[in-house]
Parts: structure tokens; sequence; C-alpha cells
């Protein structure tokens, strides 16, 4: 008899750990933006998306994340849009969308700083080519979804792209750019 309540309680006492420290599947919300910014000899500029989408395995205790097991995330490079569609184009060119039609995300792993602040270790893979990076990143919970804000300073040839030039080579674009995101994930 003892046996079988030892049984019971393990059981129940190993349910209820597993509901508060739970794993759970999230999806990028078609909230989320995705930006590149960067200069040329004429002015600054920013090309913006919010069709990035994606997955991501989070382990939520208390309502709090406690452990980032996945994350990975797939943009289509031409839902980038900058206010000039020549601008566009010309930055289509250099990511070569014609044979590379993603900007893709995937994280190799995840460490806690503080309750808000993560350090992700990932692979972006743009224009065919993958390089890993660290990402300092923000994360807000509210109401079962996380938001998760960050930025990356990457180059063109970190890439193998060549900065893009437009009106026969008068404007060129810097070789510095800011890749930031605020990923909301329910």
């Amino acid at each position: 008899m003892k046996t079988i309540k030892s049984i019971v309680m393990a059981v129940i006492f190993t349910t209820i750990s597993l509901h508060t420290n739970a794993q759970q599947m999230y999806t990028v919300n078609t909230n989320s933006t995705f930006e590149v910014a960067g200069t040329s000899t004429v002015h600054d500029w920013v090309m913006k998306s919010t069709e990035g989408n994606g997955t991501a395995v989070l382990i939520v205790k208390d309502s709090k994340l406690a452990g980032i097991n996945s994350l990975s995330i797939t943009l289509l490079a031409e839902s980038l849009k900058s206010y000039k569609s020549s601008m566009d184009q010309v930055a289509y060119e250099a990511l070569d969308t014609e044979t590379h039609k993603n900007i893709e995300y995937v994280l190799k792993s995840a460490e806690r700083i503080d309750d808000n602040t993560w350090t992700l270790t990932g692979v972006y893979t743009i224009a065919g080519v993958s390089k890993e990076y660290k990402t300092q990143v923000k994360v807000t919970a509210s109401k079962g979804t996380f938001i998760l804000q960050g930025s990356n300073q990457i180059t063109f040839g970190d890439f193998e792209m060549t900065p893009p030039k437009a009106a026969l080579g008068v404007v060129k674009a810097g070789k510095d750019l800011t890749v930031i995101f605020n990923i909301i994930l329910s």
C-alpha cells in the first residue's frame, strides 16, 4: 500500500513540476518587425519587413522565460522595403534574391544574463552565406507572449556581398549595417 501511495505521489509531483516548468512551442507573431539600417554617401536608410515567420521552443516557469531551446526565423528577402523602390531593387541585387530568396536565423545556444536579458548565439544566413553572431536580447513577457528585442552590427563583407551603388556609382552604401528586430512569440 505504501508503494502505491509513493508511486501516486511521485506522478502527482512530476505532473505539477512539468506544468509549472513547461516546454512550449511558440510562433513568430505577424506584428513582429525586422529592419536593416545603413548609410550611403547621400543619406541614411532603413528597410523594414513584418513578414518574418518561424518557431521557438521556450521553457516557461511561472509565466517567465526560463530557457530557450530553439528559435528559427525565415524572412523573405524581398519583403524588406524602403521608401524607394529603386533602392529596394539595388538591395535585392546585392542580396542576390533571385538565387537566395530568404534570410534565415537559427539559434545555437541561449544564455540568461538576468530576468530580462539573454545572450543568443545563432547563425544568420544572408545571400547564401552563413555567419555566427552573439546577440544581446531584451526579453519581456505579457499575457503568455514573449517579446525579444535586439540588434546586430554586421557588414556587407561578412556575407560576401558588395555594398550596393546607384546613380552610376555616385550613391554608394556604407559597408556597415545594423539588423534590428522586435520578435513577438505567441
